[in-house]
């Protein structure tokens, strides 16, 4: 079964470009609000969308989405109103819908009957930050049956045989971290990022994606020189929490002009 987050992602490339991935969590600043602001992404030049589950302990988040997704949380967020939110999105929008999630919530919920909601819903599959292949068969099996993404990460310090597992074992692309330590935007993004990208071509993946620290159209740019995807979150998410849906669109279309043409110049 074709990716469609790959397709879309091949087709950037092709055109002499990246992907440009924005992430939002589900429910903030309330369960509307963001449906409509994951849609404004995809209306700006937004090319696949990152819904954030909101979860109670979320290891690899910074204060930026930390506070985003407590105050969700705090607001009545539940995980079928995730389901919820990917449903009304796809309804509106052609923009791939990946989930973001740790896996304690999928366990809860039920690994199979997560994937049959998932897909339903429209989604195009799962970025699963604290799961590894290792530990994912009934993942990789339930995502077989439904054809739903799965996307692994990758960081500088993982050794070459764990590059490769990541590759094989994801379908849509492989998260490549750009550097150490948890979310959050960051005035320049780390040289580990290029290495990585570099590391994971030579182990065979041909769709890898760069996140943790873009924030700007010029470190977009930067990314998408040697990378096929451009992931941005905590700024993202800082425009919503400080302008609402407006201030979200209007910086998705900011990054979407660093997106543009790079490998034409």
């Amino acid at each position: 079964m074709a990716s469609a987050v790959e397709t879309t992602i091949a087709l950037r490339r092709e055109a002499g470009s990246g992907a440009l991935i924005g992430y939002l969590p589900v429910g903030f600043p309330t369960l509307s609000d963001s449906i409509d602001a994951a849609v404004a992404l995809a209306a700006n030049g937004v090319d696949v969308i990152e819904l954030g589950l909101p979860y109670s302990d979320p290891v690899m988040d910074g204060p930026v989405i930390q506070t985003a997704t407590q105050r969700a949380l705090a607001g009545g967020f539940r995980l079928h109103h995730g389901f919820e939110a990917v449903a009304a999105i796809t309804a509106q929008v052609k923009a791939p819908v990946l989930v973001m999630t740790y896996w304690n919530p999928v366990v809860q919920y039920g690994v199979d009957r997560f994937a049959d909601d998932l897909l339903a819903a429209g989604g195009a599959g799962l970025i699963t930050p604290d799961l590894i292949p290792d530990e994912a068969g009934d993942w990789m099996t339930a995502s077989e049956r439904t054809g739903l993404d799965r996307v692994f990460l990758a960081a500088p310090s993982s050794s070459d045989a764990r590059l490769v597992q990541a590759i094989e074992a994801s379908r849509g692309f492989v998260y490549a971290v750009s550097t150490m330590g948890t979310t959050g935007a960051r005035a320049g993004v780390d040289s580990a990022a290029q290495i990585l990208v570099e590391r994971l071509r030579a182990a065979g993946c041909t769709s890898a994606c760069v996140g943790l620290g873009i924030s700007t159209p010029e470190q977009v740019r930067e990314i998408l020189a040697y990378a096929d995807g451009a992931i941005v979150g905590s700024a993202l998410v800082k425009a919503l929490a400080d302008g609402g849906v407006a201030a979200v669109g209007a910086l998705a279309h900011a990054l979407s002009q660093g997106a543009q043409n790079i490998r034409s110049i």
